[in-house]
């Protein structure tokens, strides 16, 4: 831990690489030394001793390199704590940071010289050096002395308010140590919990996150205010982080949600890909599907953030990120962790033991979800017996009709294995494979019979096991097997085998007459040599041939029950007076022994073959207590979902004092770089404003009140100063004629709006919003850059009058009390805006308005200077050429906007040019030829197009995730 801070410090960052490769070696021993039998370390350790006791700093370094070089390799340097302690007041700083790494390892060992310099390391708490800080901390926090727990709480408290967040995450990690020495401080610590709970630093989130599972993991109140930040930064978080607030965050969702799981048809609404969803579509959807259930938005919130971790390089990572979403995501959802498990089974064995285990609990209330991965879980020679048997208990949990064949197939070879364990796991599958599918049962038992004849005992004593369990499922049929197992009976020695099959004959003594009382006269004989189960067996079977065939095995059961009467074993002693009072009548004996029939020969249920796995999953995935299916100390049980969701409003957040903050430094950098003075001082507030609300959607950790404010001042802002360029655009073209285009441009508008509306709710349709796009949270994290989202947001700056009303209506429309509530970084509140070029159609516009709108276009080089747009270069493909098309050509590119056809519908800009000298007519699609699974939007059909004109048209296709091309006629 510490090697990664001394990334943060200012003064001699790279001493950690050097400090161990340094050590090294200078550590090899004095020849002398190395050659004496009984030589020991005390003479190298007097040089340290020396060289630390020295005047210079230089030796002092060197020693301490070899001390820390010492504890890398594992070896004991304890004694030489008194001379290291000498040296934590050293001014040099390298010195006094080996000396902590020092310390920290051995401060609990020698408490009572660590406490000798406890007054300098409350100095060190306030050095001006970060790690300083931090080490002092540590070393602090490391000492388990009771009579220093307020000096601990008080280094502390102060550490939590320190600038650097290195600092506050070492704070976050002594909590967890004070706890554990005095529980009694816990008030005390929740408070500093409260606080750095709230901090912004990625550094702190995982550290604090642990500090309050082990300290309160009851106090979900505190993470209310902190769950949207918390989610926000989980993807930016160290990965050990990433796991503690995941499993944190499981818990939270399971008590504040309504479960996903009620209606599960219903939820597929959000189906992975429905970012991008118009109002219209989700009304008619809402029509169609009148249901309670609306996944809560912060649920949502929380699956959509977590989902980019299955990515990780981390198994830990992944792990979790499955296991929230089996304990929490709606059931339509939870197949997408799959892939990523299957992937980590080419880690190594101990992470695969794990993943395997968890898979083997998931496929069996899912088999779906792992139904086409299942050749990864065909076993390896390589494997070891372990990970072989539980890949084999998951091929057997998704066994069914259709993969059966394959599976038995596969088991045949692991029959042979050499594996003799594994060999016997096999035959139990083959068993469980046909209790559970009736279609081969019969051809399991027939493969288990051919196993009996098998050379290796351990296959043919398990094969008897499992076909004594078959058996009992429909006996009639199988008179023929027991005939056959019985006369294997001299040959099998394995002692459980041999007791199935004397329990068999028992139980089903009436269907084979007259081998039943022979078997009993041959194993009469070998009684006093046999197991005790199988002696137990031989009773058995002689009780039941006792009272079903008394005429012919009288005397052989009264042979046996004598020689039980006398065994070493107590419990076969107490079986026989149990049998013989209750099956051989006399005076003493009491009303049982009417009801001896009944008791020994009662129709006894078929066993169930079932998974060990069956009942694990009241665990929670991934945990310790799962992988033990027991419970381990420090376990927190999943509480169920609640019937009603708890208030969504107490994880608002009061803007407040995040908005002062933000002004705060906001005001800072406007000072320092003067803007230019192109608008009057009620725009600029304006767009100091904007300003604000892109920098801080940008932070990506903002609550959602937040977004609220940024909301409805960037719209205001985005609408005025859009008619300050659109006037200022005026002003700069001096012809006439344009300003007539513009202003029939605006009385038109309002004309195109409406029918617009029948297409979509997003088409941009006035001249400045020709290069506007909403920047949200979903497009900046689905591989959009920074600088993207940025040049989006001062592009928003310059919005036509029209379009900023169009906006403003989809929100009206939506379920949402007033205007304040548009959530800029919630998903399902997103307010898509098409492509830059306008979608002109015939039926919509007339090529009159087009050649209007296209003279207000952003080619004025006094707009760009005032919105600095920053453009992506679009790389056009041909898609007709004028030669083959007979004039008519047709290029196209994809436009990286929110699809507006449906959620999976990649948008696509098609430019139709007509390069003949005559009007073409009725330009459409007219055949496709697409692979099955992709679905075309086709654009209107076009009615004509003028002598060297052009037109842009869009058209969505959903390539359904494959490569392959979509084809049709123009």
């Amino acid at each position: 831990m510490f090697g990664n801070g001394l990334s943060y410090s200012e003064q001699g960052a790279e001493a950690a690489p050097e400090l161990v490769q340094e050590a090294a070696p200078t550590t090899t021993p004095s020849a002398p030394a190395a050659f004496g039998l009984f030589s020991s370390d005390t003479k190298k350790n007097e040089d340290l001793k020396q060289m630390l006791e020295s005047s210079k700093d230089s030796a002092k370094l060197d020693a301490m390199k070899r001390i820390v070089g010492m504890i890398a390799k594992g070896k004991n340097a304890s004694e030489l704590f008194p001379a290291v302690v000498k040296n934590v007041a050293s001014k040099n700083i390298e010195i006094k940071k080996l000396v902590y790494v020092y310390l920290m390892r051995y401060a609990e060992e020698q408490q009572d010289l660590a406490l000798l310099s406890i007054s300098t390391f409350q100095r060190a708490l306030k050095d001006p050096n970060q790690l300083i800080r931090a080490s002092a901390l540590r070393v602090l926090s490391s000492i388990r002395v009771p009579i220093i727990v307020p000096i601990m709480m008080l280094a502390i408290k102060e550490a939590s308010s320190d600038l650097s967040p290195y600092v506050r995450k070492n704070a976050a990690h002594a909590i967890q140590k004070l706890y554990s020495l005095d529980p009694e401080q816990k008030e005390m610590l929740i408070e500093v919990i409260e606080k750095l709970l709230k901090d912004r630093s990625t550094l702190v989130a995982g550290s604090v996150v642990m500090a309050f599972e082990e300290v309160c993991p009851d106090r979900i109140d505190l993470i209310h205010k902190n769950y949207r930040k918390l989610c926000n930064l989980l993807v930016d978080v160290e990965e050990w982080g990433q796991v503690v607030i995941i499993h944190m965050l499981t818990r939270y969702a399971r008590t504040q949600f309504v479960s996903p799981w009620k209606n599960d048809e219903v939820v597929e609404e959000y189906s992975e890909n429905n970012f991008y969803e118009s109002d219209e579509e989700q009304k008619e959807k809402d029509r169609k599907v009148k249901n309670t259930y609306t996944m809560d938005p912060d649920h949502r919130l929380l699956l959509r953030n977590t989902k980019p971790l299955l990515q990780s390089r981390n198994a830990a990572v992944v792990m979790a990120v499955a296991q929230l979403y089996w304990h929490s995501a709606p059931k339509s959802e939870a197949g997408i962790v799959s892939k990523s498990l299957v992937r980590l089974l080419r880690s190594n064995r101990e992470v695969q033991y794990i993943v395997l285990q968890n898979i083997a609990t998931m496929s069996i209330q899912r088999k779906g979800m792992f139904e086409p991965y299942m050749k990864s879980f065909y076993v390896r020679s390589t494997d070891p017996t372990m990970i072989k048997t539980l890949k084999l208990e998951i091929l057997t949990n998704l066994a069914n009709e259709a993969n059966i064949s394959t599976l038995l197939r596969e088991f045949q070879t692991y029959v042979k294995s050499q594996d003799k364990q594994f060999a016997a796991a096999t035959i139990q599958a083959i068993g469980r494979c046909a209790t559970n599918i009736t279609e081969v049962t019969d051809t399991c038992l027939n493969g288990l019979v051919c196993l009996l004849s098998n050379r290796d005992e351990i296959v043919v004593a398990e094969s008897v096991v499992v076909i004594k369990k078959l058996l009992q499922t429909q006996p009639a049929h199988h008179g023929e097997i027991i005939k056959h197992m019985a006369k294997l009976l001299d040959n099998i020695t394995v002692p459980v085998a041999r007791a199935s099959i004397l329990w068999l004959i028992g139980e089903y003594c009436e269907r084979v007459p007259k081998i039943a009382p022979d078997v009993l006269r041959k194993t009469a004989k070998t009684f006093t040599n046999e197991d005790d189960l199988v002696k137990l067996q031989i009773l058995n079977l002689g009780t039941k041939l006792y009272l079903t065939n008394s005429k012919q095995t009288k005397l052989l059961t009264q042979y046996v029950l004598n020689l039980g009467k006398y065994d070493q074993s107590y419990d076969i002693r107490d079986r026989t007076r149990f049998i013989r009072q209750l099956i051989v009548p006399n005076e003493k004996s009491g009303a049982l022994s009417k009801y001896a029939k009944k008791i020994f020969l009662a129709q006894k249920p078929a066993p169930l073959l079932e998974s060990p796995f069956k009942d694990r999953d009241h665990f929670q995935l991934g945990t310790l207590s799962h992988t033990l299916n027991s419970r381990a100390t420090g376990y927190l049980e999943l509480s169920d979902w609640p019937e009603v969701a708890p208030d969504p409003s107490v994880r608002n957040v009061d803007v407040a004092e995040s908005a002062k903050e933000w002004t705060g430094i906001l005001g800072k950098t406007k000072k320092e770089k003067p803007a230019e003075k192109f608008y009057s001082e009620s725009e600029e507030e304006e767009d100091e404003s904007a300003s604000t609300g892109s920098s801080e959607s940008e932070s990506g950790s903002e609550s959602e009140k937040e977004d609220k404010e940024e909301g409805s001042s960037d719209d205001s802002s985005g609408s005025s100063s859009s008619e300050a360029s659109s006037d200022s655009e005026s002003e700069s073209k001096e012809s006439a004629a344009k300003k007539t285009s513009r202003a029939a441009a605006e009385n038109d508008s309002e004309n195109i709006k409406r029918k617009a509306k029948g297409i979509s709710k997003e088409s941009s349709t006035s001249g400045s919003s020709d290069t506007e796009s909403i920047s949200s949270e979903e497009s900046s994290s689905d591989s959009k850059s920074e600088s993207d989202s940025k040049s989006d947001f001062e592009s928003g700056k310059s919005r036509s009058p029209a379009s900023s009303k169009k906006e403003e209506k989809p929100v009206q429309d939506r379920k949402v009390p007033n205007k304040q509530d548009v959530y800029l970084l919630d998903l399902d509140d997103f307010c898509p805006v098409t492509t830059p070029v306008a979608v002109p159609t015939a039926a919509v516009l007339s090529p009159s308005v087009t050649a209007d709108l296209e003279g207000l276009s952003l080619s004025s080089s006094s707009v760009i200077d005032v919105t600095t747009q920053v453009s992506v270069p679009t790389k056009t493909h041909e898609l007709l050429h004028r030669m083959s098309g007979k004039g008519l050509a047709a290029h196209y590119h994809f436009s990286r906007q929110p699809g507006i056809f449906g959620d999976r519908m990649v948008s696509v800009q098609v430019t139709v040019t007509n390069t003949t000298d005559q009007k073409i007519e009725n330009i459409h699609i007219k055949e496709k030829k697409l692979p099955p699974g992709m679905r075309m939007h086709e654009f209107n059909p076009i009615e004509y197009l003028e002598p060297a004109g052009s037109i842009t048209v869009s058209m969505g296709i959903d390539f359904c995730d494959s490569t392959q091309m979509a084809s049709f006629q123009l």
